[in-house]
């Protein structure tokens, strides 16, 4: 069986970042990526619906050891394809890479310290195993071959063509049709003015609406800072600057929401005029960033409207017709194509099945140590980004982390790392995984989620500040983390010999 110092699931930004950390603080390790798709780039290699971009600055959103260099901070998804494979190149990582190998099963023996991961190969279905000394789980929070379905009644009547953004047909053509586009999230605010954009009639239909931000997609102060300093010293300030800025208007959010709240409506009543029914279509029931924000570029979705390429209808779906959709104002709206933008379905890690010791895992009767690893179960660790912030800036602090954590058992000759609760955390608080935040996809799957509480380090701040310091800066050893299972001399001797090989690759 195939042995590696540390198994990386999953070959998006995520696991990218992790192979470049260890790549530059674990220059000895021995790892391998195992990507379940075709192709690595994760999120932004499975999304090919029209207009598909980020909706965070990519000088945020990207590696923190690789500066972003194209002139659109808010990027295309083919960009963003490109910035991860060209990172992958940058650090050799053809050799570690498996693609077609999706992760189905991970247990843990504690007498031979390490994971026996199974995956199943290509098309076949073959099922291999593999074994790693650490695993990191960089697979996202999706299920990449599901999404939400609101169980719509009667779509088997529609006579046009019903299409969900996860699963986008290639070459669509919806130049000079009707469509309507369930939703008002991310996905629906990229695709409405895109497909308007295309030639086609849109009307976005939304059971409620979402805050909705504009800003240029280039970033002047970044585009003038890499005229004057270096890639490198331009991109840090521009994350300086970005973070921070991210960090102040989050915090107006939770200290001031009404004040933010008409200053958000305000701007969109600016965008869209006085005549405009904003109450109705832009003014949520909930305050601002109790959900995600919408960031569109350019005032994009607003020009489309002004522009009369695409309608807004603020009501709920009483059943699809032969036509279209009946809402239940008792309105009917006709369609060619129904775009069902609902939402995404969440995984608990992957949805691999986890065993340790021969006894299953059940995440949702762990705890969560610092966001990042779950309680009474070892040498797991996991990435997972923010809600409220660019997933790249947890991704990346995460990774460092596993790479300390490595290096830290080397040094105690300790094989296992594992996260439990003393006794003065015994009967602490129970709160969600995410707590505070009330969007749909999140609340329908919390329940499955481990817990968290009120007192570090069994907590999940969701904060980059806070972050910073409990996970890069923080101690290792700190009464909760169990170093254990001490290294046999044969043991010792397989590190070094896995050491030597990737020594002598790397030469």
């Amino acid at each position: 069986m195939e042995t590696f110092d540390v198994i990386i699931v999953g070959g998006g930004l995520s696991g990218v970042g992790t192979a470049c950390h260890l790549r530059k603080q674990c220059p000895g390790k021995s790892f391998v990526i195992l990507e379940g798709r075709e192709s690595l780039g994760g999120t932004w290699d499975l999304f090919r619906y029209p207009g598909i971009r980020s909706d965070s600055d990519m000088h945020t959103l990207g590696f923190n050891f690789k500066p972003w260099q194209e002139a659109k901070a808010i990027a295309d998804g083919q960009s963003i394809l490109k910035y991860i494979k060209e990172t992958a190149d940058e650090f050799d990582l053809a050799g570690h890479i498996r693609l077609q190998h999706r992760v189905t099963g991970a247990s843990w023996d504690t007498s031979s310290a390490s994971w026996i991961v199974e995956a199943k190969c290509g098309k076949t279905g073959k099922e291999v195993r593999l074994r790693s000394r650490m695993l990191s789980m960089c697979s996202g929070y999706y299920n990449y071959t599901e999404w939400h379905d609101p169980a719509f009644k009667d779509t088997t009547k529609f006579q046009g063509d019903i299409l969900h953004p996860q699963a986008w047909p290639e070459g669509y053509d919806y130049d000079g049709k009707r469509v309507l586009v369930i939703g008002s999230g991310a996905t629906a605010m990229t695709l409405v003015p895109a497909m308007a954009d295309g030639g086609a009639e849109v009307t976005m239909v939304q059971r409620s609406p979402t805050y909705v931000v504009s800003r240029p997609d280039e970033d002047k102060i970044a585009n003038i800072l890499r005229k004057v300093l270096s890639e490198r010293a331009a991109y840090a300030m521009t994350r300086w600057k970005n973070i921070n800025f991210t960090r102040y208007f989050y915090h107006r959010c939770m200290t001031q929401p009404e004040k933010v709240r008409a200053k958000l409506i305000g701007l969109v009543k600016k965008h869209l005029g006085s005549d405009y029914d904003t109450d109705t279509h832009f003014s949520p029931k909930y305050n601002p960033w109790e959900q995600r924000m919408c960031l569109i570029p350019n005032a994009d979705l607003f020009r489309t409207i002004n522009s009369g390429k695409v309608k807004v209808v603020t009501d709920t779906i009483e059943r699809f017709t032969e036509k279209g959709l009946l809402l239940s104002s008792g309105e009917e709206l006709e369609a060619d194509v129904i775009v069902t933008a609902t939402g995404l379905k969440l995984h608990v890690l992957g949805g691999v099945e986890f065993q340790v010791d021969g006894a299953q895992v059940d995440f949702a009767e762990t705890f969560t140590y610092k966001g990042l690893m779950y309680s009474d179960v070892p040498n797991l660790v996991q990435t997972f980004g923010y809600i409220n912030a660019s997933w790249t800036l947890r991704s990346d602090l995460t990774a460092e982390y596993l790479c300390r954590l490595v290096n830290h058992m080397d040094t105690l000759q300790m094989r296992q790392c594992t996260p439990r609760l003393r006794e003065v955390d015994k009967g602490m608080p129970q709160r969600p995984w995410i707590d505070h935040f009330s969007s749909g996809y999140m609340q329908r799957s919390m329940h499955l989620f481990p817990k968290q509480s009120d007192r570090a380090p069994w907590h999940n701040p969701q904060r980059y500040a806070l972050d910073k310091k409990m996970i890069r800066h923080g101690a290792l050893e700190d009464g909760a983390l169990i170093f254990d299972n001490p290294a046999s001399a044969s043991d010792q001797a397989e590190v070094i010999d896995l050491t030597l090989a990737g020594d002598r690759k790397a030469a």
